[in-house]
């Protein structure tokens, strides 16, 4: 299966793939070949009907002259010569010959790039859009390799970079102008912040060190702040239910309970705004979706007690809840302070804890673990961990489970646990996945791709 001659029109090139099919049945060629080869020779026809397209639209002259405003008024931009430039597309290389106007000391201007709606780079809008696509889910090494695969262009890791960045320019300006979504008539609006710390690697020219001192890593982290918007209509669940969907077994029946889901999401994320910025700016989200305060607002943030603070002075009046999903991360740690990791006996010690938290018996969780502390003897780190945890929840109580007006025990219980939070959780998840990977990125690098993830 020689390859021939390449084909100069695209009819050309389609009877030479009906040919390759035709001696690919008599050869009897692999299905994997097949669409490798169909691909690729696929591609050669879509590339060469679109450069017949473009070259049968002319050069886009308009006359003998163009009459253009400069900084000192109109311009007449009367030299005109040809001028072709290759373009990148998902299709291939083709090549675009346009009558440029100019003159002495004046760019020239070409008309048909207008009409062709032309990148001012190489590449076409169609290649930066399914790139910026590509790195906004992973690192830019597999998003120029996975573009790389799909459309046979391959784009340098700096013009990646570059496009990516051109993509997130407009990010704020397009959430600052839009009109919020007001929420329904029974629904809260709930906000979600969270930090994460992102590997970074050093930029090109930093000082090599020749030996780390203690301690130090080789990429440090820089912390992003994340935000999580929506509305949600209420959904009031028993401590049993909350429990039952932390603990299912996977032999239990499924008892699936129809719930309202998140309404209106927004999520997003900052590493460059300080964090009173950021919190201001979801600040404006939920007064962009209810001005005048009309529905209950919820903010959900973690035991950072630095955070909760900016989050208290930003929104005076709305009620704080702390992530259930924090919280119970400290209570295994204290599982496995007294149980092997896993283990039947850990299980039971998370769950009757956070049976008692959600019934409201904070104070009594904190007291019985300040107690096994004295009365089992715990030394070191043990102790430390058992007191720093019994600390934490002490230092929460108020937000583990605080009322809100005119709600009873049921509606409040259910605001610290999945629905509340499981945007903010997502956004965690995405980041974790997509810049937590083997290769880390610098700070402008990461700082492009957070806001369109």
């Amino acid at each position: 299966m020689g390859r021939s001659r390449r084909p100069a029109t695209a009819l050309e090139a389609f009877f030479d793939l009906e040919r390759f099919l035709a001696r690919s049945a008599t050869a009897h060629a692999g299905l994997p070949e097949l669409e490798r080869e169909s691909e690729r020779r696929g591609r050669e026809v879509l590339r060469l009907a679109l450069q017949a397209h473009l070259d049968g639209r002319g050069h886009g002259d308009v006359g003998p002259a163009l009459v253009a405003d400069g900084p000192d008024g109109p311009v007449r931009l009367s030299h005109k010569r040809l001028h072709t430039r290759r373009l990148l597309t998902i299709f291939g290389e083709v090549s675009v010959t346009r009558t440029g106007y100019g003159a002495r000391g004046q760019p020239s201007i070409h008309p048909l790039d207008a009409e062709l709606c032309l990148p001012a780079r190489t590449y076409s809008y169609e290649i930066c859009r399914r790139l910026t696509r590509a790195a906004v889910c992973g690192p830019f090494a597999e998003a120029i390799a996975l573009i790389a695969d799909m459309t046979g262009v391959v784009v340098p890791m700096r013009s990646a970079e570059a496009i990516v960045k051109d993509a997130a320019a407009d990010f704020e300006d397009f959430y600052a102008t839009r009109a919020g979504k007001a929420p329904g008539p029974r629904e809260i609006l709930v906000g979600a912040i969270d930090c994460k710390g992102i590997p970074m690697v050093k930029p090109d020219g930093a000082q090599k060190v020749v030996r780390r001192r203690k301690g130090e890593k080789a990429n440090k982290k820089k912390m992003a702040t994340v935000a999580a918007v929506y509305s949600q209509a209420p959904c009031v669940r028993t401590p049993e239910e909350v429990l039952d969907s932390l603990f299912a077994s996977p032999d239990a029946p499924a008892r699936r309970q129809r719930r309202p889901r998140p309404a209106a999401k927004r999520v997003w994320a900052s590493l460059t705004a300080d964090k009173d910025s950021f919190i201001a700016d979801v600040r404006a989200e939920m007064v962009r979706r209810d001005p005048r305060h009309r529905r209950t607002w919820v903010m959900v943030t973690d035991g950072e007690r630095a955070l909760q603070r900016r989050v208290a002075n930003t929104f005076k009046g709305v009620t704080l809840v702390l992530d259930l999903l924090h919280a119970m991360d400290k209570l295994w740690k204290v599982a496995y302070v007294f149980n092997p990791e896993g283990s039947p006996g850990a299980v039971a010690f998370v769950r009757d804890r956070a049976e008692r938290i959600l019934t409201g018996q904070v104070s009594q969780v904190v007291k019985g673990l300040r107690q096994m502390v004295t009365k089992r003897g715990l030394k070191g780190e043990k102790a430390k961990t058992v007191r720093d945890v019994a600390n934490y929840y002490y230092a929460n109580r108020e937000r583990m489970l605080r009322p809100l007006p005119q709600q009873g025990l049921a509606d409040r219980q259910r605001l610290g646990r999945r629905r509340v939070q499981e945007p903010c959780a997502c956004a965690l998840r995405t980041l974790r996945h997509a810049l937590d990977r083997r290769c880390g990125r610098t700070r402008p690098s990461a700082a492009r791709r957070l806001p369109l993830r």
